[in-house]
């Protein structure tokens, strides 16, 4: 078993971002990525996917992501080539709050590769024909720019990787789906329940019936895919919304805390404190 890392594709620190087409004719042995995330598009041919000790049939149009820690191979390819977008966890988790409330974005790029690493899951994106067009067109334009590298070329590429993003996300929830996936979709819905109502008085067991799930499984998708668990997560995402308060208002402290989902302006300024490193005044004075 072979553990990869990213600086094996690129040595570039300040873009942990790499793009190939990948082309198979002989098995490719077991693996795992020690530190970035895999976003793998099926173009043509097909193969058998093994992901930890389950096999599956792959074939032109399937996507799907691996996360780092998850064993994966690939056996008896057939014209197998694919393309592989390489990237940080952080590029997603960084994204804006209109993808986060993404059901198709949840299901496909934080659920589906937490499952693949802890369980044997073979749920995937499958893409029409007629939908690859757009996703070919896309991935050969990144390929291009990442090749000649000329001025600008990381921020086109990390705006054609979110982009690329948002549309296989708004494939995911539009298709037709059936038994695990639907499930999947319903834990999905959580996660943008979340991302909706961060600002409101939420509990745990609110937040995990809301799709039927139990706290403690709550709390370890939590800790698995954000390192950290939904009260802090929830926490960062109001802490965040008072920043921009700060910036782009004439709101007081309290007016502030108030907004941004705190009750008590005392306990928003030693936890804003504690988080930024510097009080909610004293941010305002900086901004």
């Amino acid at each position: 078993m072979i553990t990869v890392q990213l600086n094996w594709f690129t040595t570039d620190k300040d873009f942990q971002f790499f793009i190939q087409y990948g082309g198979h004719d002989e098995d490719m042995d077991l693996h795992k990525h020690e530190d970035f995330s895999e976003l793998v598009i099926v173009l043509s041919g097909n193969a058998t996917h093994i992901v930890n000790t389950e096999a599956s049939f792959i074939k032109k149009g399937d996507v799907f992501v691996i996360d780092s820690e998850t064993l994966h191979a690939y056996k008896d390819p057939h014209d197998f080539r694919i393309c592989n977008i390489m990237y940080r966890p952080e590029m997603l988790r960084a994204a804006g709050h209109d993808l986060r409330t993404s059901n198709g974005f949840q299901a496909m790029f934080v659920l589906e590769p937490f499952y693949r690493k802890i369980q044997d899951y073979k749920s995937k994106l499958s893409l029409p024909i007629t939908n690859l067009e757009y996703v070919f067109s896309s991935i050969a334009y990144m390929i291009e720019e990442y090749t000649n590298k000329l001025q600008g070329y990381q921020t086109i590429l990390t705006s054609r990787f979110l982009e690329l993003v948002v549309y296989l996300s708004r494939q995911y929830e539009g298709q037709e789906l059936q038994g695990v996936q639907s499930n999947l979709m319903n834990l999905a819905n959580v996660m943008s329940y979340i991302e909706d109502h961060y600002l409101e008085t939420l509990s745990l067991e609110e937040i995990a019936s809301y799709s039927g799930i139990s706290v403690r499984h709550l709390n370890r998708v939590f800790q698995a895919y954000y390192q950290t668990t939904p009260f802090s997560y929830i926490q960062r995402l109001r802490l965040e919304h008072a920043c921009s308060l700060l910036k782009q208002s004439s709101l007081s402290i309290m007016e502030v805390s108030l907004a941004s989902g705190f009750n008590d302006s005392n306990y928003f300024t030693r936890q804003f404190t504690k988080v930024m490193g510097l009080s909610p005044k004293k941010y305002r004075q900086q901004r």
